[in-house]
């Protein structure tokens, strides 16, 4: 196994969408980068229905027309909103703030590839199966060590370090970083099915999102793809799971669908070819995104909940602006990371927040069901939804709970 070069402007840690966004848009400005990636592609991966912003940063890094190509993945303009015999959905269209109105739903493990590949053929170069173990860091230089898929040592030194490690969160990790999510631990479980669906009026263009009948803290996601298969979840505190704990996870849930009666009809003819999977205690956060000569992106500083399938989008946006303010601290400038890239970042991932809270407690369902909105503020949240929660000229992301609370009142009043 061939290994990384010594050196390189700058190392990035992961090989997903936000490292092979950096990752292009760093070798676009004419920066020596390394990609390691512990893993092989293609890989499984959950965050399979994105949203238009996404399209913003794929389109600057030049990937828009290899992923517009790619049959497998699923027009999607939209998300749709069941409880019980209430239904509600936002067309990502008709939003407030400019930018892509229109996305995919994807299956990961080709998503991913396709994004890494682009970035290797734009000239990153990217290591797979090289596993970090350990860093050096200073405000100068970053050295990390670690081990291929073979066994054998490396190192490679670099200006800074870019950790995109998603999930497996290795900075944080290392560095002792990780700090409390502040939310309620949570489970989900999860699989694709061949979903064989019948039903005239399910609309293909939308995730949608089920609230369980009894339970208005537990939800199910279904995501269509293009080739008959949708992701099937299920996501719920951890207690909720325990009165399931005799059946074996296919039968859980199933079961867990057959409680709610029309995702049960939709799926009556659905087939389980896959293993289903669960993932606990997914949320997660970080003492700090910045630190000498290193920066955390996405899912490796902060992880809040699939709800609103913010995940890839915030990975996404925090390449771009790592990209940006990382060019002029590479040109020697003078730059403030916290001031120019955690705070703006964490401003957005806060407008992420005030809904995701909202959500599970309650007052923003009330928000979504309510039939006689306006057109105005349904546009304003439409534009949250479909990931735009950066832009300030929005009322709702500039001071979302307080807009949030006074939409909650009128709406339950």
């Amino acid at each position: 196994m061939p290994h990384p070069e010594k050196s390189a402007d700058v190392v990035i840690i992961g090989a997903g969408p936000s490292g092979a966004v950096a990752g292009t848009l760093l070798k676009r400005k004419g920066y020596k980068v390394t990609i390691l990636e512990k893993q092989t592609f293609p890989r499984f991966s959950i965050g399979e229905s994105l949203l238009p912003q996404c399209m913003e940063f794929v389109e600057q890094a030049g990937m828009l027309e290899a992923v517009q190509a790619e049959p497998a993945f699923q027009f999607k303009n939209g998300a749709a909103f069941r409880f019980a015999n209430d239904y509600s959905f936002f067309d990502f269209r008709e939003k407030f703030s400019p930018g892509h109105g229109t996305t995919f739903q994807v299956q990961r493990a080709t998503f991913d590839k396709i994004l890494a590949d682009s970035a290797a053929k734009q000239g990153v170069s990217i290591h797979y199966r090289h596993e970090i173990r350990t860093i050096e860091n200073s405000d100068d230089s970053v050295t990390v060590h670690g081990v291929d898929g073979d066994g054998k040592d490396f190192a490679v030194t670099a200006r800074f370090l870019l950790d995109a490690s998603g999930f497996g969160r290795v900075l944080p990790r290392l560095l002792d970083l990780e700090a409390p999510s502040g939310f309620p631990v949570r489970q989900s479980l999860f699989t694709h099915v061949i979903d064989n669906i019948d039903c005239q009026q399910f609309d293909r263009e939308k995730i949608l999102i089920t609230v369980h009948p009894q339970h208005r803290d537990v939800w199910y996601w279904l995501i269509p793809f293009a080739n008959n298969k949708c992701s099937l979840g299920v996501v719920a505190k951890e207690a909720f799971f325990d009165q399931y704990r005799h059946l074996e996870s296919e039968e859980r849930l199933k079961a867990l669908v057959a409680e709610d009666e029309h995702l049960s009809r939709l799926l009556a003819n659905a087939e389980y070819p896959d293993p289903v999977n669960e993932i606990h205690g997914y949320s997660a956060n970080v003492t700090s995104l910045v630190g000498p000569g290193y920066a955390l992106l996405g899912n490796a500083g902060e992880f809040l909940d699939p709800v609103f399938s913010s995940g890839v989008t915030i990975a996404m946006k925090s390449a771009s602006m790592a990209a940006d303010v990382l060019d002029r601290h590479l040109q020697g400038k003078a730059v403030d990371w916290q001031a120019e890239y955690a705070e703006p970042l964490k401003h957005g991932v806060d407008v992420f927040r005030t809904f995701v809270e909202a959500w599970y407690d309650g007052r923003f369902q009330d928000v979504i069901f309510y039939q006689n909105g306006s057109e105005q503020i349904r546009a304003m949240i439409s534009s949250i939804l479909a990931g735009y929660a950066w832009d300030l000229n929005n009322p709702f992301v500039k001071q979302a709970e307080r807009r949030l609370n006074t939409i909650v009142e009128i709406c339950r009043g």
